[in-house]
């Protein structure tokens, strides 16, 4: 079994979502300054696990998200844009889920 793969039992994706880079090998990872990743948390752009003692643990989404923010910040786009942007992609998402779900529903032959 390859390490990223899930688990029994887990969902398929669970592991993508699943804390498990300390903040300075996230920053790294996404050659960002390790405060930087503190004020996007901060700023609602993302949620980082948290281990008993407080240390942040950030998944592979978590990581997917911070190359987002820093494409968009090298675009122009402020903070609060990226906030909008970031919203306005998780809702598009949850609209393309719901629609593969009500397509997956519809009566044959319709």
């Amino acid at each position: 079994m390859s390490p990223s793969a899930p688990q029994r039992g887990q969902r398929p994706h669970a592991h993508r979502t699943h804390g498990v880079f300390a903040i300075s090998v996230a920053a790294d990872m996404v050659r960002m300054e390790v405060q930087n990743l503190r004020v996007y948390e901060r700023r609602g752009l993302l949620t980082p696990d948290r281990t008993s003692g407080g240390t942040r643990l950030y998944s592979q989404a978590d990581i997917e998200v911070l190359h987002r923010i820093r494409d968009l910040l090298a675009d122009g786009l402020n903070i609060a844009g990226i906030a909008r942007v970031l919203e306005l992609e998780a809702e598009v998402e949850r609209l393309r889920a719901r629609l593969a779900e009500a397509d997956g529903n519809a009566a044959p032959g319709r």
